[in-house]
């Protein structure tokens, strides 16, 4: 027998907060996001930066799926990761490299 897929975590926080939820979904994906003046592949790239910046782990998986998926290549990522280093500290880069690791590990 086949067990029901895991809630996302959007689904496991919608539960407790389900304002926020709708937020995220309204607000910040539906209207910041689609906003024309950048580019998804440009909001990605500042997303991932200010999340390893601001030692944001579980936010950045998903942000580092999304910045594939929006067009930043492997290389431009991990680029990304070495220049933040020197600004926002060694420690938050080494963490951001070992999520951005499993990410491409899954995204050959």
């Amino acid at each position: 027998m086949t067990q029901p897929p895991a809630p996302s975590p959007r689904d496991r926080v919608r539960a407790t907060v389900p304002k926020l939820i709708e937020l995220t979904d309204d607000v910040l994906f539906g209207d910041i996001w689609e906003r024309p003046e950048l580019s998804k592949r440009d909001r990605s790239l500042i997303t991932i930066a200010v999340l390893t910046a601001t030692y944001r782990p579980e936010q950045l998986k998903g942000h580092l799926q999304r910045a594939l998926d929006n067009g930043l290549t492997q290389t431009e990522i991990s680029e990304m990761i070495t220049h933040v280093a020197f600004y926002a500290g060694w420690p938050s880069a080494m963490s951001a490299a070992n999520i951005a690791r499993d990410i491409f590990d899954a995204n050959p």
